[in-house]
């Protein structure tokens, strides 16, 4: 049995990035097996601008040497007034990853619903340092907008899903200006704090 048993996580991937890569990594490479839940499942917009199902063709692509893990769509439901405390988030994510060992993640909203269901750890907590990655998607899309060097951003199999696909010309025709004009290139490096999650659950 590797030392994490079984774990549980929940990312975006919009797009998967080397930074989300080598997470999903480390726990493929130290658990028995991995539950990634793609969150924001049910939306399609400015922060989410590939679909759920697309996010798990780039898991499936990126992670192509491993079997250990399965994949679940998370939906949001805190833009609908009545779940805005997160409880039927949390409730659905209980009941659709079940028990487990550890629950990995660097997200502070998360965290605080989940801690006391589940052992939280951070994903600096299982990936080797030389390997960690300090990258956001928001940085990824907005290179992707620009036509900048996104490439170097994302692993190999992503970047030739997104071109394949020609994600990477509907995401500059749909959301580029939008991109470039709105998010703040300033704090692309910069980690979300409890209330932006918070607030991001509230977009329909």
């Amino acid at each position: 049995m590797k030392k994490l048993g079984k774990v549980g996580l929940i990312g975006r991937f919009k797009p998967l990035h080397n930074g989300a890569y080598v997470m999903l990594e480390a726990a493929c490479e130290q658990a028995d097996k991995v539950i990634i839940g793609i969150g924001s499942s049910n939306k399609y917009n400015l922060r989410n601008p590939f679909t759920a199902k697309e996010s798990e063709e780039m898991i499936h692509a990126a992670l192509s040497k491993y079997t250990n893990y399965s994949i679940i769509h998370i939906p949001d439901f805190a833009h609908i007034p009545e779940y805005r405390d997160g409880q039927k988030w949390k409730e659905f994510v209980l009941e659709k990853f079940g028990s487990l060992d550890y629950f990995i993640s660097g997200n502070p909203y998360v965290t605080d619903l989940l801690k006391n269901n589940y052992k939280v750890i951070s994903p600096l907590e299982i990936i080797p340092i030389e390997k960690q990655v300090k990258l956001k998607a928001t940085k990824v899309r907005i290179e992707i907008a620009k036509e900048g060097n996104w490439k170097s951003l994302v692993p190999r199999p992503i970047a030739e899903y997104l071109e394949n696909n020609k994600l990477v010309e509907r995401f500059r025709k749909e959301f580029g200006l939008q991109t470039i004009a709105l998010l703040s290139i300033q704090k692309i490096n910069a980690p979300e704090n409890e209330l932006e999650e918070r607030l991001h659950t509230l977009e329909g």
